[in-house]
């Protein structure tokens, strides 16, 4: 995520000539002078390169793009006052850009060296920023240790808000791109194993041939740690399994369809041409199987309990689909994964899906989104291409 260089004083008087109709008006209330007023709002117009408000005898109006801009303004203000009021009641409107970029970056690397160099500026200047915000909080934001600072539970609160402001100010920036007609839109997908094999490929390459200049970045990970980066607003949207019931509030989750588990070999394996293998003989075999904790995983160990048997004495916990692929060309061994995700090594005759039930194993797919997010037009479009592609249902959360 690009922060945006923008004064946050300076937007917040613009949220205010755009709700009053008077740059007057709005200068009192910012406790500003007149001519400093206009002089923000010239200084706001020069940096997105277009006028934002049409002056006229009856008052001052935002254009469509200033309408665009203060929309995502009240919504980054709104995430950002919602923490910070309850701490003090100025700290909202002497919070600066520099000084949450210090908050964020520190609560990341939560090292005043790496948080310095991150920012490209000076130690001391972090630490100052810091110990400004702790100042005018009367309370700590971050515990000191040995291993280095750990953000306190309002560090990690003003942190958060902070990233989803700047997040928001982000969209607006793509949104008033994607208005032109010259956006150079990336959407930033969290993508489970399911997706990368079978779910993003169609819906990416479909998109791109529409929309050529929208570029796709796909993070890969631990659904834990994807499901971080959607609430930090790094990630817009996951694409995968679904969680049941959903780990936190702050999501909304889409069924899409469903699918299921199956049990696969390499052709050659010994069960591949076994008309009716069982569990039972399959454990005596090395397994290749899902992180402990996963939808698979847990679908597997399940059927193993039900059966009253031990599990696997040899095992590969793994969630990479090419390493599964090449061990069951290696040896003997069998592998647990979700049907769709193999379906083009089953279809190329790299992998053979056995004849072993994985019983109640059927799970949703879909796309987890944070509660709060807006997508910009393009956004939108292609979270309507992966529906129309994959089905669509009513989102829960």
């Amino acid at each position: 995520m690009v922060i945006p260089e923008l004064n946050l004083r300076h937007l917040r008087l613009m949220l205010t000539v755009a709700q009053t109709g008077s740059i007057t008006t709005a200068a009192s209330r910012c406790n500003i002078s007149q001519p400093a007023a206009t002089h923000a709002l010239k200084k706001l117009e020069a940096g997105f390169g277009q006028p934002l408000f049409d002056r006229t005898t009856k008052g001052i109006f935002p254009t469509p793009s200033g309408a665009i801009l203060t929309a995502r303004i009240e919504r980054a203000l709104g995430l950002l006052d919602a923490a910070a009021i309850p701490l003090g009641a100025r700290l909202h409107l002497t919070a600066s850009t520099a000084r949450l970029k210090a908050l964020i970056e520190l609560t990341h690397s939560q090292n005043f060296s790496l948080a310095a160099r991150n920012l490209g500026i000076t130690q001391p200047t972090v630490h100052r920023a810091i110990t400004q915000f702790e100042q005018e909080l009367g309370r700590p934001l971050f515990r000191r240790t040995q291993f280095g600072v750990v953000p306190t539970r309002v560090g990690h609160q003003l942190a958060q808000a902070a990233q989803l402001a700047f997040a928001e100010l982000a969209q607006a920036q793509m949104e008033l791109e994607e208005a032109g007609g010259n956006a150079r839109l990336t959407i930033t997908i969290g993508g489970m194993p399911l997706s990368r094999a079978f779910l993003l490929p169609k819906a990416m390459a479909q998109f791109q041939r529409r929309y050529p200049q929208v570029n796709f970045r796909i993070v890969e990970g631990p659904y834990e740690t994807l499901l971080g980066g959607l609430l930090r607003a790094e990630i817009d949207l996951l694409l995968g399994a679904l969680r049941t019931p959903p780990p936190v509030t702050d999501i909304v989750q889409e069924h899409l369809f469903e699918d299921e588990v199956v049990v696969v070999s390499g052709p050659g394996h010994p069960l591949a041409g076994e008309v009716a293998p069982d569990l039972r003989q399959a454990l005596d075999f090395p397994w290749v199987i899902p992180f402990s904790g996963t939808p698979a995983r847990r679908h597997f160990d399940a059927q193993i309990e039900r059966a009253g048997l031990p599990p696997p004495f040899t095992m590969v916990e793994t969630s990479s689909m090419i390493l599964m692929r090449e061990l069951l060309h290696q040896g003997p061994y069998l592998g647990v994964v979700s049907r769709l995700q193999a379906i083009g090594e089953i279809e190329n005759g790299l992998m053979t899906a056995l004849p072993i039930a994985i019983e109640d194993s059927r799970r949703a797919i879909g796309l987890t989104m944070r509660s709060n997010w807006r997508p910009t037009p393009m956004q939108r479009q292609f979270l309507d291409s992966v529906r129309g592609q994959f089905g669509h249902r009513t989102p829960t959360g």
